[in-house]
Parts: C-alpha cells; sequence; structure tokens
C-alpha cells in the first residue's frame, strides 16, 4: 500500500513519520529508537554511514565525521571529513537519501511522496540551498513544509483546534531554537508576523554546559588532556555521550551523577536540577524573548494565544514549560514525544494533501492535474537539480 513520508532533518537528531489511509505512525530509523542521530561518515573506500552506524563509528573514525551540520548550511566554509571537503548541504542530502532509503527497504517500497520540512525564520539563501536538497539526494514529488506548520499540524490531529484559534509554536531542538505565531486556517495553519528565533541555542549548547561544569569540578583537568592519545578521545567522547544523560536524567530525576572515566582520572561528578537550571536559565529566558517579539510581529497579545505548543526535545526540561507559563501566562501543550511531532504533522499533512487532491479530482478534474496547496506546503524547487554531492 502507498504511503506518504515526512521528514524531520533535525540538527542533532532526525526522525521520520509514514501516512497511509489517514494513519499516521514513526518510521524506525534507529537501532533501538524512532530517531537517529544527524551524523554522517564518509570512510575511507568512499562508504557513506549515518545515524546510529555513523555514531558507533565516531570515536574510531573521528576526521572523518560530520555533526550539527544543519547550523553551517550556508556557510561558504566546507566541513572536511577524511581530507574531503562536503558543504553542509552536500552532508545533509546524504542524510536524507538514506532515510528514504531506510524507510523503502522496511516498507517494501518507495514512498508516493517525501514532505521535508525547515525553520520558518530561514531566509530565502538557506531556503534555496534546502530546495535543493531532494534532487541531491536523487528524489521527487517532494514538497516543503515550514516545521512550526508541521508542528502545529499534529496538535490540531490530537486536539480540537477552532478554525481562527490562534497558536505560538516553541521549538527548543537540539541546535537552534524557533518561536513561530499561527492562525488555525480550513484545515491547515497560516504564519502570522515574522517568525523569530535563536540559530544557535539548543540541546547541544546545554550538554557542553554540564561538560564544562564537570571540568570546573575537577579542577579543569579535561583541558589539560592530550587530545592526541586514542584512550582520552575514547574517554571524552564517552564523557559527553554521559553529559547527554545527564541532561535528560534531571528532567525526572533532581539530581543526578556524570561518570568521569578517563586514562589519568577516575571520578565521578554530582550534578542537580537546581544546579542545571542556574546554567540554562538565561538561555531559556531569551527564548521567552524571542515569543514576545514574534507575537508582537504578528499583532497579537500573549492573551489572544489559546495554547503555546512545546516542541523539539529540549523542550521536555521542566523549566521550559514553567518559565513559559510564568512569563506568558498561557497553558502550554507538549507531547509525550516533542521530538518527533514534527515529523508526524508532516507526514499527516501529506496525507491530507492526498486525500483532497483524490476528492478535487473526483468531483472537478482539470485538463492539467494541477491542485492547490494548503498553505505552506509548496513543491520544492526545481533548481539545484543534478548538484554534485560534494
Amino acid at each position: 500500500m502507498s504511503y506518504n513520508l515526512g521528514i524531520d532533518l533535525g540538527t542533532t537528531f532526525t526522525a521520520a513519520a509514514l501516512s497511509r489511509s489517514g494513519k499516521t505512525e514513526l518510521v524506525t530509523l534507529g537501532d533501538r529508537s524512532a530517531a537517529v542521530p544527524s551524523v554522517v561518515l564518509v570512510r575511507e573506500d568512499g562508504t557513506v554511514l549515518t545515524g546510529d552506524a555513523a555514531d558507533r563509528r565516531a570515536a574510531a573514525e573521528s576526521e572523518r565525521v560530520g555533526r550539527e551540520f544543519k547550523r553551517r548550511l550556508g556557510d561558504p566554509t566546507p566541513l572536511v571529513l577524511g581530507g574531503a571537503p562536503y558543504s553542509a548541504a552536500a552532508l545533509t542530502a546524504l542524510l536524507l537519501e538514506q532515510v528514504v532509503a531506510k524507510t523503502a527497504q522496511t516498507e517494501g517500497g518507495e514512498p508516493a511522496s517525501v514532505t521535508l520540512t525547515y525553520p520558518a525564520n530561514w531566509g530565502p539563501y538557506k531556503r534555496e540551498l534546502f530546495d535543493q536538497m531532494p534532487a541531491r539526494a536523487g528524489l521527487e514529488n517532494v514538497r516543503m513544509l515550514t516545521e512550526p506548520e508541521a508542528a502545529a499540524a499534529y496538535y490540531a490531529s490530537t486536539e480540537r483546534v477552532e478554525n481562527g484559534a490562534i497558536v505560538a509554536v516553541y521549538d527548543l531542538g537540539g541546535g537552534t531554537f524557533d518561536a513561530t505565531v499561527l492562525r488555525k486556517l480550513g484545515s491547515g495553519f497560516e504564519i502570522l508576523g515574522t517568525p523569530e528565533g535563536v540559530e544557535s541555542l539548543g540541546g547541544i549548547d546545554f550538554d557542553e554546559a554540564i561538560f564544562a561544569h564537570v571540568n570546573q569540578s575537577v579542577d579543569h583537568a579535561l583541558s589539560d588532556l592530550d587530545r592526541t592519545d586514542p584512550r582520552v578521545v575514547t574517554g571524552l567522547t564517552r564523557l559527553r555521550h554521559d553529559c547527554v544523560l545527564a541532561k535528560e536524567a534531571l528532567s525526572a530525576d533532581t539530581e543526578t551523577t556524570v561518570p568521569v572515566l578517563l586514562p589519568s582520572l577516575q571520578t565521578e561528578v554530582r550534578l542537580t536540577r537546581g544546579e542545571f537550571e542556574r546554567m540554562i536559565g538565561p538561555s531559556i529566558a531569551t527564548t521567552i524573548q524571542s515569543v514576545r517579539r514574534a507575537l508582537r510581529s504578528a499583532q497579537v497579545t500573549a492573551e489572544d494565544v489559546r495554547t503555546v505548543l512545546l516542541v523539539g526535545g529540549s523542550s521536555r526540561i521542566p523549566l521550559v514549560s514553567q518559565l513559559v507559563s510564568a512569563e506568558l501566562g498561557r497553558p502550554t501543550a507538549v507531547d509525550v514525544h516533542p521530538k518527533y511531532a514534527i515529523a508526524l504533522g508532516a507526514a499527516a499533512m501529506a496525507d491530507q494533501v492526498k486525500q483532497r487532491a483524490a476528492a478535487a479530482a473526483d468531483a472537478q478534474p482539470t485538463p492539467t492535474g494541477e491542485r492547490a496547496m494548503p498553505a505552506g506546503l509548496a513543491p520544492a524547487a526545481a533548481a539545484g537539480a543534478g548538484a554534485a554531492m560534494a
């Protein structure tokens, strides 16, 4: 049975969902989870690994790994993997290609359509580069949708949202923050005003804050390590991973410990939720300022907003919902798995388009077969076809 695929290419994680016959479900891209790290590794023989496979090899082949390249989209300075230059766009295309291939392998066939999501506050240059991504990945029948529209669409599929209702999307992901105000319009949403955001603010910055806390707690011993020693590289990779686990643990627990297992240092560092919140509090305050600017641009007040949708994995941090509710005076809504809301919304929107197109074809066929797209859901630009992968 044919299916439509929605993909959220995030800074730190990538997720996908599919829809068929009105039902939407996550695609299991990883070994043990639906999402996979947004990581690309190009081996010496040219083999491309992505996701979990790339992440597993990262410590052993660190010079061949690309991470967090979504932040670098549009940067003329390439990333160097194994001595070869790769643009952020090229690495994103490699990741996209493998996501579609993995899904096709699991589902037994190619998707009928693919919907890609992107930040609403991207400028024309980044948007143009992103529009070229499907051609780079060898894909056809691809449409683009902003991330907040996808998130709002998924919310509307789980909760009744009246036509004309205004919602704000607070998207705190792994690498960026975006704030967007939208109004329910028919079966979709329209963006009001100009989306706001912080281009380099997200979970990876919070991970780095914990790493810095650990370093300070061990009298800056991490700064003096020999980074050319393979044992040190392996130990630091493990430590950074444990910093991520500590951040996630503090969403449920009030304290945790970070193990430090290095050739010359074996200890553990205690971290409380209060300490962590003091580290990231100024950053969360900055995101709320962005939300206020988005509201002003949309010419609405906080009182006009039905709810604030919290999406992105970092929005699970308790301090986020506490400060958003306290500062804006509005209720918040967060999915059980906020990192998947955008992919699920993209797949749901694609299915709606297919159903409306089929209904319109039955009711009033046209010679060209063209169908109007809902606001925000537009075909990818043809420009960029045949572009080089690197």
